[in-house]
């Protein structure tokens, strides 16, 4: 199923927005890679992408909360602690047992329901307080 970006999906922070959309096209393209027999050539790469950009995605997100006072930090930081926990098992249980579709399928499905859980419910919290206070994070 394909993952699409919708203005919904918008937190009002364009470097937050931009990075969010960058993981929907790489997370469509772990799927279009699934499903067109080019898995062997582009899952590794593609998981090495979202492996990396995950982790600057939070830590740049963090790094905002932090600078500005955002009331929710910790609560916003232990959910991101939280998915990195489980993304990273689930990439060892990949790299261990290879790129069999059951987990590539498993990854990108546990993927694309977090984000799209995670921006409605939290990272709008984020965009609605820093646009609130007239906070400029470019």
């Amino acid at each position: 199923m394909r993952l699409e970006w919708t203005p919904q999906l918008a937190v009002g922070v364009e470097l937050i927005d931009e990075q969010h959309r960058e993981l929907f096209r790489r997370m469509n393209a772990l799927r279009v890679a699934m499903t067109s027999g080019r898995a062997k050539e582009e899952i590794p790469r593609l998981l090495d992408f979202l492996t990396d950009y995950v982790v600057a995605h939070f830590r740049a997100e963090e790094r905002i909360m932090s600078r500005t006072g955002y009331p929710s930090y910790i609560a916003h930081r232990d959910l991101h602690a939280a998915f990195s926990t489980e993304f990273f098992e689930l990439r060892e249980e990949i790299d261990v047992r290879g790129y069999a579709p059951s987990l590539v399928i498993r990854l990108n499905q546990k993927l694309s329901d977090w984000l799209v859980e995670h921006i409605m419910k939290v990272d709008k919290n984020l965009g609605g307080f820093l646009q609130s206070n007239g906070v400029d994070v470019g």
